[in-house]
């Protein structure tokens, strides 16, 4: 599946049946697959290291006969399951860690007063909207990984406007950040830098929606006819402006995750946005392809996800197109990022396999003594000035 380390044969441990190094109720719990089970109990309880050599021969059959593999769909309720029993089993471990109903969040978040919270839930804006306002409420910095954060005045004003207001008058910061902070912006606004007329800026970015969930795989569209796609996702962006801006206004509107990056680009480039559009358009590949993710095959011709593109024009004339490609992907295709800025002169780059979910959690973190740093209100990343390297403890950095 390219989630597990590897077939339980490779797997080499200490005996902990007989030495006992941790809780072995976890194991006793008969939650299935049994190798999943065993992998958790093993990473939350010593250093893990994969080598990468191959030390066994392991038959993967996916589409015919008895084996997990091939016979595997997904179920909402058994996952469910699963995380409840881990969380039970976490909450009577005495490791420092204390893992609460959502419920009881404001309570622990007095209780505990932090400098500052990372929200890393969801991907809209208004999915994250509470969390985000609690926070400024409470006048706690907070920063947050939903991609609609990056940016989300042009996209969810209405909402932005009152997280501003609230954390002003409370003296704290809110922002958004993640892999598009670096990858999506800061490279794209150096290189800009050091061109002497940019006419057009191109950019192009692709994932896998296998490492990330049937929610999103199915936002995407993966799985679809091409006429269902139309349908349920293509029509959606088949709107005129002004009902498009209603749906923004009204915090209804569904961007892709390159809406708000253009917006975020437009303002560190001190570009006006004159007017802005998305369309999605479904992908496709020649050959059936097996989704883990979804529990089923994806059929030559059917829709494996879809690519959204905004275009951005600006009063000065630059014009700002951006794709971001999500689909399941075949198996030659890989996660890449590539941006052109056109002008005087022509500039590419292109990044291949970029670690994303790595690069994400990294500039989050790095993020930390900006946000800490920076004026109160919702500021986006822009304003903060270049993601750098941190290479002493973070309290180091705050003012």
């Amino acid at each position: 599946t390219g989630v597990y380390p590897g077939q339980l044969a490779t797997v080499m441990c200490r005996n902990f049946n007989k030495e006992k190094y941790f809780d072995e109720t976890i194991l006793e719990r008969h939650l299935s697959p049994g190798d999943k089970l065993l992998y958790f109990a093993l990473v939350t309880n010593g250093k893990v290291r994969c080598i990468q050599d191959n030390l066994s021969a392991y038959r993967h059959i996916k589409k015919t006969g008895s084996s997990y593999s091939a016979t595997y769909k997904y179920n909402f309720k058994c996952d469910e399951n699963w995380y409840f029993n881990l969380l039970d089993f976490a909450n009577k471990q005495n490791k420092g860690i204390k893992v609460v109903a959502l419920e009881q969040a404001e309570e622990l978040l007095k209780e505990t007063k932090p400098d500052i919270v990372i929200v890393t839930t969801m991907s809209l804006f208004s999915d994250v909207e509470d969390a985000l306002m609690l926070c400024a409420k409470l006048g706690i910095n907070a920063i947050t990984t939903c991609e609609e954060a990056f940016f989300p005045m042009n996209s969810n004003p209405t909402a932005t406007k009152k997280i501003d207001e609230m954390a002003k008058q409370t003296n704290c910061t809110i922002t958004g950040s993640g892999y598009q902070d670096i990858y999506w912006g800061q490279l794209i606004s150096s290189i800009a830098g050091s061109t002497h007329k940019i006419t057009e800026i191109k950019g192009s970015s692709s994932y896998n929606v296998e490492d990330y969930g049937i929610a999103l795989a199915k936002a995407h569209g993966a799985g679809l006819t091409l006429d269902e796609f139309d349908k349920q996702v293509a029509s959606v962006d088949r709107i005129s402006d002004e009902e498009r801006q209603e749906l923004i206004d009204s915090g209804k509107y569904l961007p892709s995750y390159m809406w708000n990056v253009n917006g975020w680009l437009c303002a560190k480039l001190g570009l006006t946005v004159k007017s802005q559009t998305q369309k999605t358009v479904p992908q496709t590949y020649k050959e059936d392809i097996v989704s883990s993710t979804l529990g089923t095959t994806v059929k030559a011709g059917e829709a494996t996800g879809m690519s959204a593109i905004v275009t951005t024009e600006t009063e000065e004339g630059v014009t700002i197109e951006s794709e971001c490609i999500g689909k399941v992907y075949a198996p030659d295709e890989f996660d890449k990022n590539e941006w052109t800025v056109e002008g005087e002169p022509n500039t590419t780059l292109v990044i291949n396999k970029p670690s994303t979910v790595e690069l994400t959690c990294a500039s989050i973190v790095n993020r930390i003594p900006d946000v800490i740093n920076s004026r109160p209100g919702y500021v986006p990343t822009e304003e903060f000035g270049e993601l750098n390297y941190r290479t002493k403890p973070l309290n180091e950095y705050v003012k």
